[in-house]
């Protein structure tokens, strides 16, 4: 079941059946230097694809599949789930994606997909990205998305950004676009 598609890639709930090529991805310790459960084994894995189902079934979100278009193959994950951040439980974007796809604007693409899902079609009031400050991927995938401003604070003992969009603000950023994005036109994400 397709949730949604880009220029290149496809976007759908993850399943048990993708345990195996999400393992490799999540098993690479460059991949999850800067994640809080740090590096998964397929046990590990099967966990987070467990509490991705009970998200989708509870929230109607969470970290879906990435699939490369060309190849059909599992890249990475990227979506919104719940989070408790402070005393509070947000709504946060999270992305991982396999080493090989870094830096060609992949992450950026799924992230805009993602938010589009998330305010257009949930109607979420906000959506919060938590990234560490010294993952400077991250935070440019964050920006280009149309995060700005955050706040700094502590998030499983490490110091974090924690970055809001209001739903508002996402709306302001549909009748702009948004910076280049490696050719592909924000617009096609919409």
């Amino acid at each position: 079941m397709e949730l949604m598609e880009t220029a290149r890639i496809l976007i759908r709930p993850l399943s048990l059946d993708d345990v195996s090529a999400l393992t490799e991805i999540l098993s690479d310790p460059e991949v999850m230097k800067h994640s809080v459960r740090g590096v998964c084994d397929e046990a590990a894995t099967r966990r987070f694809v467990e509490w991705c189902l009970d998200c989708y079934e509870s929230h109607g979100v969470g970290p879906w599949a990435l699939i490369e278009k060309e190849s059909s193959t599992l890249i990475g994950f990227c979506g919104v789930g719940p989070e408790r951040v402070g005393n509070a439980e947000e709504i946060n974007l999270g992305y991982r994606l396999a080493r090989r796809y870094w830096g060609i604007g992949i992450a950026t693409e799924a992230a805009c997909a993602t938010l589009a899902y998330a305010f257009g079609t949930k109607a979420f009031r906000s959506v919060v990205a938590i990234i560490e400050p010294e993952h400077i991927a991250s935070l440019r995938v964050a920006e280009k998305a149309g995060f700005h401003g955050f706040q700094e604070m502590v998030f499983h003992g490490k110091p974090v950004r924690v970055y809001r969009m209001t739903q508002d603000e996402w709306s302001e950023l549909q009748g702009m676009p948004l910076q280049p994005m490696s050719g592909y036109d924000a617009a096609l994400l919409n």
